[in-house]
Order: C-alpha cells, then sequence, then structure tokens
C-alpha cells in the first residue's frame, strides 16, 4: 500500500504520546490524525476509514478494550494496535481475542514501532491482493470448489450446474484424484437441495454385507452385532443428496437392490420387513469404464442406465495444464492454514516441475505434493526441492527396472518414515483410507517405524 493512502488514528488521553505518536508517523510517510478518548475516536471511526488504529489501553470512561470492540463492528478491516504501559500476559490475550492485531508496551521505541506499523500495512497489502484473486478466480474460473480455466472444464461447469437444478441422477466419470467427489458437493450445494444433507459413501471401503447395512440400515437383531436399530446412508440423506462414490465395484446383489431403490426410493432395512420411503437426489461417480464392465457381465445394463442420466466425465490434470497455478494458488492458500504456516506461492523453477509432471494421481497427487512440500520447507516460498518430485528415470539410473509393486512398496515405506509412523497421516498423504493401507501394509509386510507390530486399534 502506497504510505500516503494509509490512514492511522492516535488514540490516546495523554496529549504527550498524541504528539510524539502523530509526529514519528508523519515522518514515516502515513497520514495521521488523534483523538483523546474512545468515544471522539469511535466519531472518527463513523465518518472516515481507518488503516490502522493505535488505542491506549487505560484512558478514562471508555478504555481501549470497550474501543476495540466497537472499531470491530463497524470497522472490522481495520487494524487494532492496543498501547499500555501495564502490560501483563492477560491483557494482550484479552486484546487479541477480542481481534487485536498486536500490542505495543509503553516507553516505545519508535525504530520497533514502525517496523509493527510496515508489517501490518504490508499484511493488509497481501490481503486486498489476495482478495482481488479470489474475486477474479470466483467471477472467471470457479464452480463453488472446483477451480479451471480450461475450456473443456468450463462446459463441465456449464453442465453441472445446470445439472443442479434438476432432480436427475448424475454420473460423475474420471480418473482417480480428478475431483468427482468435490462436483458432487457442488451440484448438490447449487441445487434446490443446498440446505439439506449431503452424505457421502465409499463403495469400495467396506465389504458387501457391511455395505448393504450402511445403506439400508438395519433392525436390531439383523445379525450378529446389531445390536439396536440403526438407520443407513439413504435415510440420513432424505431430502437432500446421496453420492455413492466407486460404484462400479459393488456387487450384483448390491446392483438389483440398489435398482430396486433408484426405482421408487422405497427399501426395507436389513433385517427387516417395514417399508422405509425416502427422497434422496442420488450422484453416483466411477473410475470405471461402465460400458465395458456392463458389455463383459460384471455391472447391469439396466442400472447403468437408470444411474447414466446426466454423465458428466472430469478431465485428467495432465490434459488441462493451464489449470496446475491456478490450483496451486488454491491449495496452497487452504493448505497452509490447514498446517498453520505461512506460505506465500512457490518458486519458478517449483512451479515449472509442477506443470511438467504428469500427475497420474491428478488432483489429490497434486495436494498431497503441496502439503508435503509445507511441512518439510524451510522457507515461505516452496522450492523445487521442497516437492520431493522424482526425476524422470531418477530411480531406474540407481536401481534399475523396478515392478510396480515394488515402486508402491517403497513409496508406502517412505511415507511412512516421513510421518514417523502415523497411518492416519500417510494414508491422507497417499489419498487412501487408513483399510486400504493396512492392506497394502500386511501385503508388503510393511512394519510402522518404530512400532514392532502394526494394529488398527492403536493408530494415532
Amino acid at each position: 500500500m502506497n504510505k500516503e493512502r494509509t490512514k492511522i488514528l492516535v488514540v490516546d488521553d495523554e496529549e504527550i504520546v498524541r504528539e510524539s505518536l502523530s509526529g514519528w508517523l508523519r515522518e514515516d510517510g502515513y497520514r495521521v490524525d488523534v483523538a483523546n478518548d474512545g468515544p471522539s475516536a469511535l466519531e472518527k471511526v463513523k465518518t472516515d476509514r481507518w488503516s490502522i488504529l493505535l488505542v491506549d489501553l487505560k484512558m478514562p470512561g471508555m478504555d481501549g478494550l470497550q474501543v476495540l470492540e466497537e472499531v470491530r463492528r463497524l470497522q472490522p478491516e481495520s487494524a487494532v494496535v492496543i498501547m499500555t504501559a501495564y502490560a501483563t500476559v492477560n491483557t494482550a490475550v484479552t486484546a487479541i481475542k477480542l481481534g487485536a492485531t498486536d500490542y505495543l508496551v509503553k516507553p516505545f521505541d519508535p525504530e520497533e514501532m514502525s517496523l509493527m506499523i510496515q508489517k501490518i500495512v504490508a499484511q493488509q497489502a497481501l490481503i486486498r491482493e489476495t482478495t482481488l484473486l479470489r474475486k477474479v478466480i470466483k467471477r472467471e474460473y470457479k464452480f463453488r470448489d472446483l477451480v479451471s480455466k480450461s475450456p473443456a472444464m468450463q462446459a463441465i461447469f456449464k453442465l453441472a450446474r445446470a445439472a443442479a437444478h434438476s432432480q436427475s441422477t448424475v454420473l460423475v466419470l474420471g480418473e482417480s484424484g480428478t475431483g468427482k467427489e468435490v462436483l458432487a458437493r457442488a451440484i448438490h450445494q447449487e441445487s434446490d437441495r443446498g440446505d439439506k444433507p449431503f452424505v457421502a459413501v465409499s463403495c469400495a471401503a467396506l465389504p458387501d454385507s457391511l455395505l448393504e447395512s450402511e445403506l439400508f440400515g438395519h433392525e436390531k437383531g439383523a445379525f450378529t452385532g446389531a445390536v439396536a436399530r440403526r438407520k443407513g446412508t439413504f435415510e440420513a440423506a432424505d431430502g437432500g443428496t446421496l453420492f455413492l462414490d466407486e460404484i462400479g465395484d459393488i456387487s450384483p446383489k448390491l446392483q438389483l437392490d440398489l435398482l430396486r431403490v433408484l426405482e421408487d426410493r422405497r427399501f426395507a432395512r436389513v433385517g427387516g420387513t417395514e417399508v422405509v420411503t425416502v427422497d434422496v437426489r442420488i450422484i453416483a461417480a466411477t473410475n470405471r469404464d461402465l460400458e465395458k464392465e456392463v458389455r463383459e457381465g460384471r455391472f447391469r445394463e439396466d442400472l447403468y442406465y437408470r444411474l447414466n442420466v446426466i454423465p458428466i466425465r472430469l478431465v485428467p490434470l495432465r490434459e488441462r495444464r493451464e489449470d496446475i497455478p491456478l490450483l496451486v494458488e488454491a491449495l496452497i492458500e487452504r493448505l497452509a492454514v490447514e498446517q498453520d504456516r505461512k506460505i506465500d506461492g512457490v518458486s519458478a523453477e517449483a512451479m515449472a516441475e509442477l506443470v511438467s509432471h504428469d500427475w497420474n494421481g491428478n488432483i489429490r497427487e497434486l495436494r498431497n505434493v503441496l502439503e508435503r512440500a509445507i511441512v518439510v520447507t524451510t522457507s515461505t516460498t516452496l522450492q523445487a526441492a521442497d516437492l520431493g518430485l522424482a526425476r524422470p528415470g531418477a530411480e531406474l539410473d540407481k536401481v534399475g527396472p523396478l515392478s510396480l509393486e515394488e515402486v508402491e512398496r517403497r513409496h508406502i515405506a517412505n511415507m511412512l518414515k516421513h510421518t514417523d509412523g502415523n497411518v492416519s497421516q500417510t494414508a491422507r498423504l497417499l489419498g487412501i483410507d487408513r483399510v486400504t493401507l493396512y492392506n497394502k501394509m500386511r501385503k508388503y509386510d510393511i512394519k510402522r517405524p518404530n512400532h514392532e507390530e502394526t494394529h488398527a486399534t492403536g493408530d494415532r
């Protein structure tokens, strides 16, 4: 921000403090005004916009914390710095909880104060720049949480918006990691069911018997362990949307059960006879070629046509590389908050590597790479070395050709080592669920670092 555009209000009941502070700030090039008490300051806040307010804590009548609360209500974008000669931990904590940007302890060091103001001004400029970018992205390239400027994806966004305003079943097709569930959520949120439940079920994550109970619920005593009636996801999604992920993995029996429910929205819980009626919009997804599955007899043709009312096929990331900078920007912003790290972006070299990578795991893989980079980096700008992307041929040069299983085994072992054996975090970084990870660990006889045995109940 241009210093001449930064307006600072100094609020203090001591004239010498007002004069000295305003003098220092004017010498630094800022526009400054003063107020000798809380009510006078709030009158100025009501009639003008202020970038920063320096507010004394102890003032007669209305103290600094009361002024702070009012300023947060009247001008929430303004930064408020509390000034006090009575610095205590409790005072600082209270001020920050109420929304203060920082606090200064009297007597002031002019250089320290100048540095604080410069930092606040830089932060405000960054917030404005980010807000402007978000507006541009939201206006031109965004459909809810999906970001793309690819013409193919823009056509998908248009189709998805049209689908959202219907009650028709949607079938989302695409490779793993392309964002099928994100698109399903966006369709739900855009629809007139947006304020109702969105319930997601992974059809490949559960055995057949458990999936049936998960979908339709069960009655008490229906099977061993069924100690009480339990509603299934169809009932949980009543009035809203049920997202059936990996629909191509369900068994022939469940295909028939699902077909019947799709036809009349009625079913009975496992072990029961009571007919349950639901109003549910179905969105299904798969990375399988369902037409091929139908031709080869593994998927019911009638169910396929019942699901394939509005098909939407997501484009893999390698076919829309122009979207990678946009996605990197959006993902870093979200991940930096999750990891509580200040990350300004990526270096030019790192971005070149990201754009040129093939991304067989699509957006999920990109997210995992960026999450790892944010965890390991020692800078506020992600470098190419932080990404951990293997250069083509590097592994082969070292050890010769590897089988696909050996590559997977090594990668899982390395990720477990990176997370110090934390299975939940490793599964998240790999983009799979914990059950799948445990199965692969057993398959490859991989032990968690610093653990003699692997137990699902012992995960942390």
